[in-house]
């Protein structure tokens, strides 16, 4: 009977999953990831271990069922590919590890970590080995996180969770060295901003049927005090509710430009594009969504001012969960503080978004695109941007995100989950082999 080793009580530190693969001698080691309790049989072990021999794998995981409430649940999971980067990538609870990958990693002296050995040790596995995903459910586990995946989004940026989050960054920036696709810092291109637009900035905002917030959005852009011209452009997706005229009578105001699109196929994205495109667009682009509001009054000066201060071609803000009383909810504030100008563009290969309130240099942003989908889309854009360009942070509150059941990412199935988290791994592909081919 094979041993399936859990990992808590080694921890998940580089001596203490040395210390599992030296004490351990066998041809396959299996390791209980998660902490939670796990039922599997002789046959999935045989499974694994066929499938491992039969790849050369040095990594085997699977699809499992989950149990909740005495309920059996499918969890399917996803392939894992070369952007697969992400530290909290979802293997399941039980991963099969073969000898030759185990001996390898520790005679590789690997650099001591105390809390993100298993995540270094996965990546040496992605540099030297195959990882095989087996497309069916395999065991089960009894699953004791049910929050909603709105509610588990923000893990990753608790501040609770810093420390693990410096080492993570540290092992990936590793990785990225080791495969030829790390960024030296300062080698941006600078911006010059000569170029002649109608307005200094436009602020935004894609809509599809949110009467219940769209006029709030709208008004916290029309208060905005600036010493320049800036406009509003709403992309109206071909709303079906009360969204339009909600737009409409705002529109006796010359800066709210009111645009619905001829076609009827775009995502998010593509009302961007469409947005960015148009020639009421100005120099900068600022993101809005039609759920949010900007905290403060002078949220697109501090924008615009902080493009020209790092002549950088994206500015990321920070923002604040809360509901709409305007109470804090957790984990409050999200000012991704760990972006640097040395390690930013690298580590946002490892994390799963750049943060907001988003801005563009139109110019830079009209030569890159949005891609026509519906997630994912600042994310996409943001990397690229950061291939070549400085993006400027700005770490205090400048945008309320607002809570509530209609959030699009409030409670997604583990399906659309999926499909998530496989279209960024894929835009991490791309963009990890644009920069190993730099």
């Amino acid at each position: 009977m094979v041993q399936i080793i859990d990992i808590p009580l080694y921890g998940t530190s580089t001596a203490g999953l040395r210390a599992i693969f030296e004490k351990n001698c066998d041809s396959f080691v299996f390791l209980n990831i998660s902490g939670k309790q796990i039922s599997i049989d002789d046959n999935a072990i045989e499974s694994f271990i066929s499938v491992a021999r039969q790849n050369n794998s040095g990594i085997v995981y699977s699809d499992f069922n989950k149990e909740i409430n005495g309920e059996i649940i499918h969890n399917p999971v996803i392939d894992i590919q070369d952007g697969s980067l992400r530290d909290d990538f979802d293997f399941g609870a039980v991963i099969c590890v073969s000898r030759p990958a185990a001996d390898s990693f520790v005679k590789s002296q690997p650099r001591e970590y105390s809390i993100g050995g298993l995540y270094q040790f996965r990546l040496f596995v992605q540099r030297n080995f195959s990882i095989t995903r087996i497309d069916k459910p395999l065991y089960t586990v009894v699953e004791t996180d049910t929050r909603a995946s709105g509610q588990k989004q923000f893990d990753y940026v608790n501040p609770r969770n810093r420390d693990s989050q410096i080492e993570m960054e540290k092992i990936c920036t590793d990785h990225l060295k080791e495969i030829g696709a790390y960024l030296s810092p300062n080698s941006y291109k600078k911006c010059l901003f000569n170029e002649d637009f109608a307005v200094e900035a436009s602020v935004i905002i894609p809509v599809r049927n949110r009467e219940r917030t769209i006029a709030d959005a709208i008004q916290s852009v029309l208060e905005q005090e600036a010493p320049f011209p800036f406009n509003l452009i709403i992309v109206d997706n071909h709303s079906t509710d009360n969204t339009t005229s909600i737009i409409n009578s705002f529109t006796t105001d010359s800066r709210v430009i009111h645009i619905i699109p001829e076609r009827e196929d775009l995502g998010i994205g593509g009302c961007w594009d469409l947005a960015v495109r148009s020639p009421h667009c100005g120099k900068f682009a600022i993101q809005l969504d039609s759920d949010d509001i900007y905290s403060g009054k002078e949220t697109i000066k501090q924008i615009v001012d902080k493009f020209y201060s790092e002549q950088c071609a994206m500015v990321i803000g920070s923002y604040r969960i809360c509901n709409f009383a305007l109470e804090t909810l957790p984990p409050g504030i999200i000012d991704h503080k760990e972006w640097t100008d040395e390690n930013g563009p690298n580590n946002a290969l490892r994390i799963n978004g750049l943060g907001a309130p988003r801005a563009f240099y139109t110019p830079v942003i009209r030569e890159i695109g949005f891609p026509n989908v519906s997630y994912g889309e600042d994310y996409a854009v943001g990397i690229a941007i950061s291939r070549n360009y400085r993006i400027g942070r700005i770490y205090e509150e400048l945008y309320l995100c607002r809570r509530w059941e209609g959030n699009s990412d409030s409670a997604l199935s583990q399906e659309k989950i999926n499909a998530n988290n496989l279209y960024k791994d894929s835009l991490r592909t791309a963009e990890l082999h644009k920069r190993m081919g730099r």
